[in-house]
């Protein structure tokens, strides 16, 4: 599920299309790259490194692009919290859009979305469901809100590396009853305990989404490698243990870890939902397009020509 002009609109607009990362200077309200000033360092006893409370807009809160903590979290580049709570038609004025160099998931904790797109995918997904996109070398899809009522998920962008930035776009959609869990945990992305995601990840991750009621605990060990650590909060407060002190993780906040072989401590203030990402380093630069992110110019650049040609067939097929 993409809004076009709310989830959708990712990258920064005064960032010039075709630059990788590495050589600009965001101008984003959150903007973290070099990240000082906006976002001061946690203290030196604390797990956590940075944290957020991101940008509003509307029924979207914006907690990571690709010039902020995208930049270092990547291969996690981007990340919403959507939260329609009840409004009618929210979404209005989705259509077909093109995304490339990414693959995009979006996971329902409540409520339904409609789904579309140009592999021929068209459905309703339910709460508890999860929508994946690679998108490769170019695909347009659309969508919007699904049954009346309120709908709250997460909708993530994952960097794709050179091999597959390319390749042929793929979309999988898994009812709730598919998604594996292992205990409070749903396994987006990756393995975690017993479960195992069917949706193979782009390079080695883990993407969990995890409940807890008042009081639970339920601690992470991130694997080998692992060295990129992140959570965000969907619902409810959160205590993150890091001895000898604790922090408090609130609906709406996402924070970055710092790099440790160190299982993670979470404890539940009140009924709490959120997700968990970590995984090895994605060492490329993040090249922007208007709807992608690619490791080169060169590669945007083809991927470009890709969307325009589907383009032109959604026109002669009047779906634009």
């Amino acid at each position: 599920m993409h809004a076009r002009g709310s989830m959708d609109r990712s990258m920064p607009a005064k960032l010039e299309k075709g630059q990788p990362m590495s050589n600009l200077e965001s101008h984003e309200k959150t903007a973290t790259r070099p990240l000082t000033g906006t976002f001061p360092p946690q203290s030196p006893l604390s797990r956590i490194a940075r944290r957020t409370r991101g940008q509003s807009h509307g029924p979207i809160m914006r907690l990571m692009s690709p010039s902020d903590f995208g930049h270092l979290l990547k291969p996690f580049v981007f990340l919403d919290l959507f939260d329609t709570q009840g409004k009618p038609n929210p979404f209005a004025g989705f259509g077909f859009h093109p995304h490339s160099g990414i693959a995009t998931l979006t996971y329902i904790a409540e409520g339904s979305v409609r789904y579309e797109d140009t592999n021929g995918a068209t459905g309703l997904l339910p709460a508890g469901g999860v929508e994946w996109m690679r998108a490769g070398g170019g695909v347009w899809h659309g969508g919007g809100s699904g049954e009346p009522g309120r709908t709250r998920g997460f909708q993530l962008w994952i960097a794709l590396p050179p091999e597959l930035e390319l390749g042929p776009s793929e979309s999988v959609y898994l009812s709730p009853e598919v998604v594996p869990r292992d205990a409070p945990a749903r396994v987006l992305l990756g393995s975690y305990g017993t479960a195992t995601s069917a949706i193979k990840a782009p390079s080695p991750m883990n993407y969990l989404a995890v409940r807890l009621k008042a009081g639970e605990r339920w601690s992470y060990q991130p694997p080998a490698g692992h060295t990129v650590l992140w959570t965000a909060v969907g619902m409810g407060s959160v205590l993150v243990a890091s001895q000898p002190q604790q922090d408090e993780l609130r609906q709406g906040e996402l924070v970055a870890f710092r790099p440790s072989k160190a299982l993670i401590e979470f404890e539940a203030q009140s009924d709490a939902e959120f997700v968990l990402g970590s995984a090895v380093p994605h060492d490329y630069d993040l090249v922007l397009g208007s709807h992608s992110v690619h490791t080169s110019t060169e590669a945007l650049s083809e991927a470009e020509g890709r969307i325009s040609a589907i383009q032109t067939r959604l026109i002669q097929q009047g779906k634009l």
